[in-house]
């Protein structure tokens, strides 16, 4: 058998086996966001958050006491989502907007218990990624990168 007809037939047995696969759509976690009941068709569901890491640079030497900070936020696909982050030992939670859903500049602010806050601008260079500045009530600066 020539090579083109070997794999014609490896092609067509893929075709023919795949036939009946169904594609589950994953939040970031790797969670299905559908969960389906057997024999049932898949709906077409899109996802209705999007929770990306953010990690925080320092800039300045009020900062560097700190060194890097991490947190996580939750975007509602709506311009609107959660923030959270904790900076020496202090955990503070807040909000993060854009103009609409498909706007890529931003605010975000987070207060915590103990009286932190910060209030960041950022950029979004995609869906899942993006960049801006944080500046904190105890006159630290962070670089802000969002997104994996």
């Amino acid at each position: 058998m020539s090579t083109r007809r070997v794999v014609l037939a490896a092609a067509l047995g893929l075709f023919t086996t795949l036939g009946g696969c169904v594609v589950v759509p994953l939040y970031p976690d790797g969670t299905p966001a559908v969960v389906l009941a057997a024999g049932a068709a898949a709906p077409i569901v899109a996802p209705t958050q999007l929770t990306l890491p953010v990690r925080l640079y320092p800039v300045n030497q009020a900062a560097a006491a700190s060194g890097v900070v991490s947190g996580m936020v939750t975007n509602q696909l709506n311009g609107k989502g959660s923030f959270t982050l904790n900076v020496a030992g202090e955990a503070l939670s807040g909000e993060a907007t854009r103009s609409g859903a498909n706007a890529t500049q931003g605010v975000a602010n987070a207060a915590g218990s103990k009286g932190t806050y910060a209030s960041c601008r950022y950029r979004m260079n995609s869906p899942s990624q993006g960049s801006g500045e944080c500046s904190f009530s105890t006159g630290a600066v962070y670089q802000l990168h969002i997104g994996g």
